[in-house]
């Protein structure tokens, strides 16, 4: 009986080896879905439609957008890692669910690097720390100066929890030992609603939500998170010459998979993202919204992931930030 049963799991093994490169080969033959964990109208948003609408003409096949932001981007993850490992669904998902989500999380649905597979970096850029008009500051000096003088008073924006826009501001807070509460929000839309109408008084965000409203009656940017000045933004001062030296927070996003899609369709899938990112159009009209666009290979994503988790681990602990 046993060894019946070890010779139908060899055969099952042998067929899947067979099977794989098949399916590789004839990939795709049908409809891609493409999950966002974050909402219409995100900056994770356009950048998902901006490579959807140029991969449907390089595979052949209609690429499906579907937001899905609940719970700080980690449902759209779980969904993915939940799904058939055959390059069918993909998530455009971010350092949130990705780095920080196991630090911040008593316990989350899945494993970044055991049951998802990284395919490609997608951008990678500064948070921006933009305060509403009516605020009486314009540098990073005197906004801690005015926080000092009005503890617990002030409200920060970010665009939910465990966001690379939550926990730049709890490093900030943490490094020059201010008081001002959070509200998360559900994505970038809202939260820089929010403080536009001055219900918060400022958030980090990339550039791309911001863009359209930074003008003297909405918002204005004060700071960005890069170590030194981003070429893309090189007006703003960093935090770093605020006199927070190394400070240094970046927002990431990139594709994956689910954990054992067949590495040919993960080579496929990132051959033709890595021309996307790289075509002068998408390029220019990206760079223009402030993104950064990165690329390489799945093991470069992979090796992000982890150094970032990381890096952010002692940062977490030390901010007690916590989700749950």
């Amino acid at each position: 009986m046993l060894r019946h049963a070890f010779g139908r799991l060899a055969a099952l093994l042998v067929a899947l080896v067979i099977a794989a490169p098949c399916m590789a080969q004839n990939w795709p033959d049908r409809p891609l879905k493409f999950i966002v964990s974050a909402p219409a109208g995100s900056s994770l948003d356009v950048l998902a439609r901006t490579i959807a609408d140029k991969l449907k003409d390089r595979i052949g096949q209609p690429v499906v957008v579907d937001d899905r932001p609940a719970a700080g981007g980690t449902a759209a993850t779980d969904f993915v890692a939940k799904a058939p490992p055959d390059g069918y669904t993909m998530v455009i998902s971010f350092n949130g669910p990705l780095a920080f989500g196991p630090h911040l999380y008593s316990k989350l649905p899945y494993d970044p690097l055991k049951d998802l597979a990284p395919v490609i970096i997608t951008s990678s850029q500064p948070n921006v720390l933009a305060v509403t008009a009516t605020l009486p500051v314009k540098s990073v000096r005197e906004l801690i100066a005015y926080a000092k003088a009005n503890p617990g008073k002030l409200n920060y924006a970010s665009v939910g929890n465990g966001s690379s826009s939550q926990l730049t501001m709890e490093l900030l807070k943490a490094d020059a030992g201010i008081d001002i509460v959070h509200v998360p929000f559900n994505g970038s839309p809202p939260a820089v609603t929010a403080t536009i109408q001055g219900e918060t008084q400022m958030l980090f965000a990339v550039m791309q939500p911001l863009q359209a409203r930074i003008q003297p009656r909405q918002l204005r940017a004060i700071a960005v998170t890069t170590a030194q000045r981003f070429p893309l933004l090189p007006d703003i001062p960093t935090i770093a010459e605020a006199g927070y030296p190394g400070f240094e927070a970046l927002a990431w996003n990139g594709i994956l998979v689910a954990g054992g899609t067949p590495r040919p369709i993960i080579q496929r899938i990132n051959a033709e993202i890595n021309a996307i990112l790289k075509d002068p159009s998408v390029k220019s009209a990206l760079n223009a919204q402030g993104f950064d666009l990165i690329g390489g290979t799945p093991e470069d994503f992979a090796n992000l992931i982890r150094s970032e988790s990381e890096k952010w681990a002692p940062v977490i602990k030390k901010t007690g930030a916590k989700i749950d």
